[in-house]
């Protein structure tokens, strides 16, 4: 597994990695919200972020992370490799060279809960509503003290 800086051209094959995790974690959302939000990533967060990416042997995109300060703002992974450690590498490589310690996580995403949890990250606060204002509850995360 490598993970390197993503580029402008590695977008069309995260954006499909995004909606692929998505469709598979996230059940929680509507099409109209998978919708809205797909230009959003592409066109916006993606560029809001120091993205970093996982390649598997052959060089294909497996998965990616975004962080901005020290907070991981995405991370998705294709969900074909989903329990292969490809989210582990990612974190502990925000964590170690991208100082990220904190991560808010879509409380009804409780695979994603539970994984952050795994990884040694504890719940530290919770909002009623996501970063679009809708009433999907987030729960703030911090790497705990190890």
């Amino acid at each position: 597994m490598q993970i390197e800086p993503a580029t402008k051209a590695d977008y069309p094959v995260l954006i499909e990695v995004w909606e692929d995790s998505v469709r598979a974690t996230h059940d929680f959302l509507s099409e109209g919200d998978l919708l809205a939000l797909k230009p959003l990533i592409l066109e916006q967060y993606f560029d809001a972020v120091n993205l970093m990416v996982a390649r598997n042997d052959t060089g294909d995109i497996v998965g990616f992370c975004g962080v901005n300060d020290d907070n991981i703002e995405m991370l998705f992974i294709a969900p074909q490799t989903r329990g292969q450690g490809v989210g582990v590498q990612l974190v502990s490589h925000a964590i170690n060279t991208q100082a990220a310690t904190k991560v808010d996580v879509n409380e009804q995403n409780e695979q994603a809960v539970g994984f952050y949890q795994h990884i040694g990250f504890s719940v530290i606060g919770r909002s009623p509503l996501d970063g679009q204002g809708k009433p999907n509850p987030l729960l703030h995360m911090a790497l705990s003290s190890r």
